[in-house]
């Protein structure tokens, strides 16, 4: 109950804030390959724009055939972002030929953008992967998965450890080993790097942002925000905050 709730909130803020404000078309852009790069499936979602949206070029005049070439400039964009962020070549031109291929056997317009959906979701959650994978054993990592999963709700030491199927004690002593971070610590830390993201490209307040990530309170969120980041919520947001945010 308490999770679907939380979903609800998450859900609320994302569809009523997206309709209050625009983005500088080159921001976003640049916004949803970061996130992608990052792993962070959230922010994809939110900067994500249709397949073929307005002022995109019409590159053939059958209407499937365009939507295709639009498919593979954007594969062959993700995939040339995603290679400078640390994946090898191999996988990432592996990854788009196996899309592009795909994409070139659909026969609906609605069946390519079905496709775009899953290639952005497939590029994102093996970046996710990418970043955890170089550090931690297989269970540390599915643990971090786990955590990266459910940042907008309340992350408890003893559901993950129910998700993984060993005791909290034992994932406690195996997170700080690993991680040389308690886990509390660790989940605190994901939700503030969650939180630099809202306050870099959207205008949500530090009340909403702390409703978002589940903190106990406001006053909490700006005390760890402060402890992670070395200042204020509102003094990263003046320092870091993307220009088209600040002229709005």
């Amino acid at each position: 109950m308490s999770e679907n709730r939380d979903n609800s909130v998450v859900s609320h803020f994302f569809s009523h804030r997206e309709e209050d404000f625009e983005y500088a078309p080159f921001d976003r852009e640049m916004a949803f390959y970061e996130s992608i790069c990052s792993g962070n499936m959230e922010f994809v979602k939110m900067f994500a724009e249709p397949l073929f949206c307005e002022g995109c070029g019409t590159l053939s005049r059958d209407p499937l055939r365009n939507m295709k070439y639009h498919f593979t400039i954007s594969t062959a964009l993700i995939a040339r972002f995603c290679v400078g962020s640390g994946m090898t070549p191999e996988q990432a031109y592996s990854l788009s030929d196996v899309f592009i291929n795909r994409a070139d056997e659909c026969t609906s317009i609605q069946a390519v953008r079905s496709m775009h959906d899953e290639m952005i979701g497939e590029y994102t959650r093996q970046m996710r992967i990418l970043r955890s994978s170089k550090l931690y054993s297989k269970r540390i990592l599915r643990a971090v998965e786990y955590i990266s999963e459910h940042l907008h709700s309340r992350v408890l030491i003893e559901e993950t450890a129910k998700s993984l199927r060993i005791t909290p004690s034992y994932l406690s002593r195996l997170f700080k080993s690993e991680t040389g971070m308690t886990f509390s610590a660790y989940v605190n830390q994901r939700k503030i790097e969650e939180a630099t993201g809202l306050l870099r490209y959207s205008d949500y307040s530090d009340l909403e942002i702390s409703s978002l990530l589940c903190f106990s309170s406001q006053s909490y969120f700006i005390k760890i925000f402060k402890k992670v980041m070395g200042m204020t919520p509102n003094e990263y947001k003046k320092r870091y905050r993307l220009p088209v945010f600040k002229e709005n």
